[in-house]
């Protein structure tokens, strides 16, 4: 079992450093993105929203001359402050994800590099104090969807009159989601899907909340993209 605390950085190349010494706390920073809404004679509810990207911030310092100092706690140590503060610019001009691993612990990131801020405090230049801010990375690729065409419908010579769309009906939905009535947050196109009408908003511009039929959130539409089933 390793006993050993360390904060481990590897860059894209698979190569790894050890910061020098062990900063006094770390703290995993997890949220999601939740909209609030208020909807009639109800008033305000919680949509609850995806996973937003984790975010470490590090603060610690790095002796001018690790190898001589007696209060490092790193295994291996690089010969000067300036050979880690090179390591750590270049890793972020590189605009490659890399992976912070903490030793006796189960948190391994793979994220990138959002801030890296160092210098010397209190008069004192023996040391360098500094702050990393990392953020989670999640490899994504953009997919082109093609529409197809629709078969042309027979249109009737006198059709019935459509029923009327509220809270709870079951409807089709051809159009672009939002994250909220506002239009906030365009998402994916529904074809053609069947949904069901989980909340109303009256007077916004895009008034439905619409769900899959067994419960999962899609989205708000404008009213002239639902049409009952």
């Amino acid at each position: 079992m390793n006993t050993h605390l360390g904060f481990y950085l590897t860059n894209d190349s698979n190569e790894t450093i050890e910061l020098p010494v062990n900063p006094t706390e770390i703290m995993v920073k997890q949220e999601s993105d939740d909209k609030s809404e208020t909807v009639i004679k109800l008033g305000e509810v919680n949509l609850l929203g995806e996973d937003k990207l984790q975010e470490v911030s590090i603060e610690s310092t790095i002796p001018l001359e690790p190898k001589t100092e007696h209060y490092v706690s790193a295994a291996s140590l690089l010969d000067s402050a300036q050979d880690y503060i090179d390591w750590i610019e270049s890793a972020r001009k590189l605009k490659k994800p890399i992976r912070l691993v903490i030793s006796t612990t189960k948190i391994s990131l793979k994220a990138t590099i959002s801030s890296f801020e160092y210098g010397m405090k209190n008069g004192y230049d023996g040391e360098y104090s500094y702050t990393l801010s990392l953020k989670e990375f999640k490899p994504f690729e953009a997919k082109k969807i093609g529409v197809k065409q629709q078969p042309e419908k027979t249109v009737e010579a006198r059709p019935s009159p459509p029923k009327k769309v509220g809270m709870g009906s079951t409807v089709i939905v051809n159009g672009l989601l939002h994250r909220d009535s506002q239009g906030n947050g365009p998402g994916v196109t529904e074809q053609n899907a069947t949904r069901k009408i989980s909340l109303v908003a009256p007077g916004a511009l895009y008034p439905y909340h619409v769900i899959t039929l067994d419960g999962g959130a899609r989205g708000w539409v404008k009213e002239s993209d639902v049409r009952s089933t």
